[in-house]
């Protein structure tokens, strides 16, 4: 499982018993031939970067998916499937020869991912499986598997709700199809197309075998990638950079002096590089339309096909990157009628990036003191509860980056000591954020690398945050140990930048 990608596979080979409810039991059915052309499958081997000792890499694991083929001779699958891979293998679902592929575009936040074989032909004899958005609750799907000698099955999923909810990350929101399904484990069951007909409806994200419920990645999601993925560069799912409350509060109601028929939600935070800010969106504003859409006291409008969504839903799906919409917000009591330009800021851009898959973490060792940037992804590596369990104080600065570094910048912090005669005495010391070294305030790596030649009389004087406020290295010693620490450790450098 990719490190920091939540995802919950729970199967269960046996049924689950309820007390006085019939045993459930998988409704299989024949696979039209027209949906056994569309599928193939994907063995992906991976191997993730280990960002507590960032010169190297965790085991090799493998991970098998059924792919759906799309326009282009090209093969859909989610992006856990591929995260970190190292080998990408095609397979038929009758077997017959193997083919490599590559990665042709990837997003991690929408969990979506295409692939091409090294050889096109491959693909010869198969078929592109459309897709459908003509998907609401009620409806009967089918999710595909593969027997292990490679006859298709597929399971009835029923819909039973459509909602924005969580994907892969923690912060990536887009439509979502829930199902209730009683699968059966089998091989290639990391992705499995979903479908209506013989359209593509859906993608299995997560599967709870205790409840039999099914959470898929729908269809507008997938059209957004497919049709994005022709771009180059990849722009993404949009953001507009807010988070709001709700405005049911009799009291808060008050406050804004927001009328009884008023309605819409009060913005409560700004991501000061996002595209509301730069559209002149401010806090404590409430937002009360959006791209022509009457916004509801808890952030929802009417969708034509689905009911009641989330706003989110026309930010990140509907609209495009570089598409621009009206928003219209009420401040100090008055309408203010706005334009915002969407787009998706690359997690490179940010102080603490939110995620760092399938590229190695950036580090500097000096005397055996480590450091890196700070990542979202290094606090993960506390596991999920690392919002309680990982360094509070650099989860602080994750959390509130956006109010405490407005301007660009890294944090560039001391990991761990690698004890050497130059680190005597620091053995102890960890996770603490580098403020300046011999006077230089320190914004990057970069800044650090460039510090670590240029010593004052002979020494280096690296000042943190917090106590220990300052130590020094001998510079010269430093240098001479150089070799032999990278020896001692088994370093394959001392440095990636």
């Amino acid at each position: 499982m990719m490190k920091g990608i939540l995802i919950v596979c729970c199967w269960m080979t046996c049924n689950a018993l309820l007390i006085g409810a019939p045993e459930p039991t998988p409704k299989d059915e024949p696979v039209p031939a027209e949906r056994k052309s569309s599928v193939i499958r994907v063995n992906s081997t991976n191997q993730a970067f280990d960002f507590l000792r960032p010169w190297s890499k965790e085991a090799p694991s493998g991970r098998r998916g059924l792919g759906v083929i799309v326009d282009g001779n090209q093969i859909l699958v989610t992006a856990e499937l591929v995260a970190n891979s190292s080998y990408i293998e095609l397979e038929k679902p009758d077997g017959g020869p193997k083919a490599t592929a590559t990665v042709q575009a990837i997003d991690y936040e929408a969990n979506l991912a295409i692939v091409a074989p090294a050889d096109p032909s491959f693909l010869n004899g198969l078929q592109a499986l459309p897709t459908t958005e003509d998907v609401k609750t009620g409806d009967q799907l089918s999710v595909l598997q593969l027997e292990s000698n490679g006859t298709p099955v597929s399971t009835l999923a029923l819909v039973t709700s459509v909602e924005v909810g969580k994907y892969a990350l923690e912060e990536s929101g887009y439509l979502m199809f829930r199902l209730s399904c009683p699968l059966q484990f089998r091989e290639n069951s990391f992705t499995m197309p979903i479908v209506k007909g013989n359209r593509l409806a859906a993608v299995l994200m997560r599967y709870d075998g205790r409840s039999q419920t099914i959470d898929a990645i729908s269809s507008p999601v997938i059209d957004h990638f497919l049709k994005e993925s022709k771009n180059k560069p990849y722009k993404g799912f949009p953001r507009a950079g807010i988070s709001y409350s709700s405005t049911r509060d009799p009291q808060l109601r008050r406050y804004l002096g927001l009328e009884d028929t008023d309605s819409g939600v009060y913005i409560t935070q700004l991501d000061r590089n996002g595209p509301a800010a730069k559209a002149g969106i401010q806090e404590g504003d409430v937002l009360v339309a959006l791209n022509d859409h009457a916004v509801d006291a808890d952030g929802s409008y009417v969708d034509p096909l689905y009911g009641k969504l989330s706003i989110t839903h026309l930010i990140t799906t509907e609209a495009y990157s570089g598409q621009t919409i009206p928003m219209t917000v009420i401040r100090n009591g008055k309408p203010i009628a706005l334009e915002v330009e969407l787009f998706r800021r690359p997690p490179e851009d940010y102080v603490v990036e939110p995620y760092t898959v399938g590229k190695p973490p950036r580090y500097f060792i000096l005397g055996g003191l480590v450091f890196e940037e700070l990542t979202r992804q290094y606090l993960r590596e506390w596991g999920p509860n690392w919002l309680k369990d990982a360094p509070q104080k650099l989860v602080y600065y994750d959390r509130f980056q956006s109010e405490l570094f407005p301007e660009r910048r890294k944090i560039v912090f001391l990991s761990q000591i690698l004890p050497t005669k130059d680190s005597l005495g620091y053995e102890q010391l960890n996770n603490l954020v580098v403020e300046r070294i011999n006077g230089h305030e320190i914004k990057n790596l970069d800044d650090l690398a460039d510090a670590a030649i240029r010593p004052v009389n002979g020494f280096f004087k690296i000042e943190f945050s917090e106590d220990p406020h300052e130590i020094f290295l001998n510079a010269r010693q430093v240098s001479q140990d150089a070799a032999q620490l990278q020896k001692l450790y088994s370093l394959p450098a001392l440095k990636r930048l």
